[in-house]
């Protein structure tokens, strides 16, 4: 019982005069609901963000080759992880799952299309690729160029966990394995 302006009104009185005052009723067919549509795919902004920056610093001209010190072989390790990796990549003990020739090509072309192949590379999903960036024996009193560009590159990028010069097999000096983290 409910009590309105001081009258008591029966629920069932009350519904009834509800259903009464809303007359005539039609009774709609049934319609299943609009599909909804699938939510945009997660972005990594930030990492959008990293390599964007890297590319404007590469193609405004502030990468300077001579101011890298490349030895014979390239060798490198994120903190945090185990130098057993490391002791395993230059082994040859990862399958290479894809490379990239950065032969003949001008350190600003290649910049950018190291990093579109590293990208590309870690949205796949591959574990090990391979850069081939020469020696660097006609480059004269710059340095190996590349091979300073592919060093710089890969010690920048956050999804890249070690790097180390090829075996002679694979390469040698001329060639770096590099092992990327999983997406």
């Amino acid at each position: 019982m409910s009590k309105r302006d001081g009258v008591d009104i029966d629920p069932e009185d009350a519904a009834e005069l509800f259903r009464a005052a809303v007359r005539p009723l039609r009774e709609l067919p049934p319609q299943e609901p609009p599909p909804r549509r699938a939510p945009p795919p997660p972005r990594a902004h930030m990492a959008a963000a990293d390599e964007a920056a890297v590319m404007r610093e590469l193609l405004d001209g502030t990468f300077d080759a001579a101011t890298i010190e490349v030895g014979e072989e390239l060798l490198h390790l994120k903190d945090g992880h185990s130098p057993r990796l490391l002791k395993r990549l230059r082994r040859g003990e990862f399958s290479v799952q894809d490379e990239i020739d950065l032969h003949h090509l001008r350190a600003i072309e290649a910049a950018e299309l190291l990093a579109t192949f590293l990208a590309d590379s870690h949205r796949a999903g591959y574990r090990c690729i391979k850069i081939i960036h020469g020696k660097g024996l006609r480059s004269g009193q710059r340095g190996p160029v590349l091979k300073a560009l592919t060093a710089h590159t890969l010690r920048r990028r956050t999804d890249v966990i070690a790097f180390a010069s090829a075996r002679a097999n694979q390469g040698g000096s001329g060639a770096t394995l590099v092992l990327l983290s999983a997406r």
